[in-house]
């Protein structure tokens, strides 16, 4: 029996043309499909879900995406999304939190150059990603330029070379190769469990990198803003100045306005951790918590999410529920 698959596209560079100012998507899910060789085996349904520049995909975007993937999960061996590169990243990671465990695969791709570009890698990332669906456990994934990516771990690095995203803080799930899908033994956890889809998503997080001498009263603007969260990328381990500029005691003030922070370090590689420096291990309360190895977009996906639901999904936050975080 052939197996049957959903591509939803949403737009990005993959389905843009030339326009009048510039790239923009004009090529729907059907178009796509027939600009790339299909298996012969497996059968693959389509449909356009949005039409956007990726950097226009926002939180609102990603519940009705979610939505999309659940209802095809349902009837389909895997889905497929076409997307854009540049917000990638962050809706791997929102679907990853959202989407419960359904044991199939759901695969984002896209490409740097346009699918009717002549040197676009838009066939082969399409092609490799519909082979990882036939291959791949339950799980997001991105899948570009022959790597296999946890959905929580995928980070954009370039804006121009074909293998711009990179597995940041966790091994590849897997790699293409001549020889085919390779995946790695160590998969995402997928807690907690449940069957249901766990849409509810608030999007009032701010996202602040420190640097040497940032005021205290930008937290002050976080509160009359009416943000509900903050991932606040911390220097090094966790540090932040606290002489002539207290940022420690104005952090934990937050949690007076009911605001969660969630710390994270500005180095790229490795983890936040609070209890090396006496300037990080006077930061963590009952509002502030590490977000150890976690990407950026990882960090900020997974506070929101905790947000749409904060009386059940408070727990969760510093726990690896989605392979997001070294345990």
């Amino acid at each position: 029996m052939s197996r049957r698959f959903m591509l939803l596209a949403t737009g990005g560079t993959i389905a843009s043309v030339a326009g009048e100012n510039g790239l923009r998507p004009g090529i729907d899910a059907a178009q796509l499909l027939n600009r790339v060789l299909l298996p012969k085996d497996i059968i693959i349904d389509s449909k356009d879900v949005f039409s956007l520049d990726s950097s226009n995909i926002q939180p609102e975007e990603w519940r009705v995406l979610a939505r999309e993937v659940y209802e095809a999960l349902k009837t389909y061996d895997g889905v497929l999304i076409t997307h854009g590169t540049d917000t990638m990243a962050y809706t791997a990671a929102a679907l990853s939190y959202m989407l419960p465990e359904m044991g199939k695969p759901v695969v984002l791709t896209g490409s740097q150059l346009p699918i009717g570009h002549p040197l676009s890698d838009a066939p082969v990332n399409f092609q490799e990603a519909l082979a990882v669906l036939q291959e791949a456990p339950g799980g997001v994934y991105v899948v570009f330029h022959h790597k296999i990516i946890c959905g929580t771990r995928a980070v954009k690095m370039r804006t121009t070379a074909f293998k711009a995203f990179h597995s940041v803080n966790g091994p590849l799930a897997g790699t293409v190769d001549s020889d085919g899908v390779h995946m790695q033994k160590l998969l995402p956890v997928r807690n907690p469990k449940g069957h249901e889809l766990m849409d509810a998503i608030d999007p009032h997080v701010f996202l602040l990198k420190l640097i040497p001498g940032t005021s205290p009263e930008v937290f002050d603007f976080l509160a009359q803003a009416g943000y509900k969260g903050l991932v606040l990328e911390a220097f090094g381990m966790g540090g932040l100045h606290y002489i002539r500029r207290n940022l420690v005691d104005k952090l934990q003030s937050l949690g007076k306005h009911g605001i969660i922070t969630l710390v994270t370090s500005q180095c790229m590689f490795e983890k936040a951790d609070f209890t090396h420096y006496e300037v990080g291990s006077n930061v963590l309360s009952q509002s502030v918590f590490s977000g150890g190895d976690m990407t950026t977009e990882a960090a900020v996906t997974k506070l929101m999410w905790v947000l749409g639901d904060v009386e059940n999904r408070k727990q969760y936050l510093t726990k690896n529920i989605r392979g997001e975080m070294s345990e």
